[in-house]
C-alpha cells in the first residue's frame, strides 16, 4: 500500500482486526440509502466521469473547483493502473492536477483489502473534499476497493458535498453497472466483474467511444440489461452529474443509449456535445443559450440535425 502526499510518503499500513462485517455492511447500506434520493446520480455531491486521455484543463479545473478550489485536499487513487506499489508524491500522473492549480495532493493506493477496509488507509479520504480514479483496468479497482471501507468514505465523501471522479477506468467503476470489467479481455462488455461502486446507479459507463470505434459496444449491455442506462464517453470528455442530470464538457462526443424513449431522439443512440445537459430520468437532452431549450432529433448514429 501507498499513502503519500506531498513531501511525505508512508508504507505498511496493517489491516485493524476485529471488525464486524455484518454490522459494517448493514452501516454501509444505509449511509447507501442516504445518498439515493435520485434514481441515478448521487442526492448530494458530484461526479465527474472522464472518457478517458484527459487533457483538457477545463475538466482538470472543474473538479478542483467542485472540490473546494486549489487549496482543497484531493485523493488520487492509481489502483487501476499496470504498476502495484510506484505511486508517491512523485507519481507522473499528479503532473497535471498541479500544472491546474490543485496544492494539497494525496496519493493512496492499495491492492490488499484488508488496508483498503482500515481505519489507518481511509483517513486521507475522510479528510479529502475530492477522490479521484485514473485509469487503467476497472476489474483492478473492484478487487481492491467494493465493499471496504473505503467504499463506505467514498460514499459518505459524496453525503457531505464532495466531489468522485475518474478517467477511463476511473469511469466505469463509478456505476452500478461495470463494462469492460473482465480480467482477461477489456474488448468483452460483459466479464468476470460487472459490479461497480454504484455511485452512478442504474447506468453502465464505457470510455475511449469514439476515438476506439466502440460507439456500437454499449447496445449489447442495454439489449440485456433493458433497465440500465447506457453512457458512452469520448476521450477527454466528461459528464458532471448532480442528482438525476448531467451537464457535458470537454472536446468531444458524449452518447446516451436507452431503451426507455429519449426526448427528440429517433435512433438507439443519442449524441451530445460540450455545454448540453440531459436529464436521466426523464430521458430528455437540452442545451443552454438564453434558457435551456431541448436539443433537435438525430439521426440514427448521427450527430444533432
Amino acid at each position: 500500500m501507498t499513502c503519500a502526499g506531498l513531501g511525505t510518503s508512508r508504507r505498511g499500513w496493517h489491516y485493524l482486526p476485529g471488525k464486524n462485517m455484518t454490522r459494517f455492511a448493514i452501516s454501509f447500506l444505509l449511509l447507501a440509502t442516504t445518498i439515493s434520493a435520485a434514481d441515478y446520480g448521487p442526492d448530494k455531491g458530484t461526479l465527474v466521469i472522464v472518457g478517458g486521455n484527459m487533457q483538457d484543463p477545463a475538466i482538470v479545473k472543474r473538479f478542483i473547483d467542485l472540490a473546494g478550489g486549489p487549496d482543497a485536499p484531493i485523493v488520487i487513487i492509481p489502483t487501476a493502473g499496470e504498476a502495484d506499489d510506484q505511486y508517491d508524491e512523485y507519481w507522473s500522473g499528479l503532473k497535471l492536477w498541479r500544472e491546474n492549480g490543485a496544492q494539497k495532493l494525496t496519493v493512496l493506493h492499495t491492492r490488499d483489502r484488508k488496508v483498503a477496509d482500515s481505519e489507518a488507509f481511509v483517513k486521507p479520504i475522510r479528510e479529502a473534499r475530492g477522490v479521484f480514479f485514473g485509469g487503467g483496468r476497472q476489474w483492478r479497482l473492484a478487487d481492491s476497493y467494493l465493499n471496504t471501507l473505503t467504499h463506505k468514505e467514498l460514499a459518505a465523501l459524496l453525503n457531505r458535498g464532495g466531489v468522485v471522479g475518474g478517467s477511463s477506468a476511473g469511469a466505469s467503476i463509478l456505476t452500478s453497472f461495470m463494462v469492460r470489467g473482465d480480467t482477461k479481455s477489456n474488448d468483452k462488455m460483459i466479464g468476470d466483474h460487472t459490479v461497480g461502486l454504484g455511485f452512478l446507479k442504474n447506468a453502465a459507463v464505457d470510455q475511449h467511444l469514439l476515438r476506439r470505434n466502440r460507439q456500437f459496444d454499449m447496445l449489447e449491455v442495454i439489449d440485456k440489461h433493458p433497465e440500465l442506462l447506457g453512457i458512452g464517453l469520448d476521450e477527454d470528455t466528461a459528464i458532471v452529474v448532480r442528482g438525476d442530470q448531467f451537464d457535458v464538457i470537454g472536446k468531444s462526443y458524449v452518447v446516451v443509449y436507452s431503451n426507455k424513449p429519449v426526448v427528440g431522439a429517433n435512433g438507439r443512440f443519442y449524441f451530445m456535445g460540450a455545454g448540453d445537459r440531459f436529464d436521466m430520468k426523464e430521458r430528455k437532452a437540452t442545451r443552454q443559450g438564453s434558457e435551456w431549450r431541448p436539443l433537435q432529433g438525430v439521426r440514427p448514429g448521427g450527430i444533432e440535425n
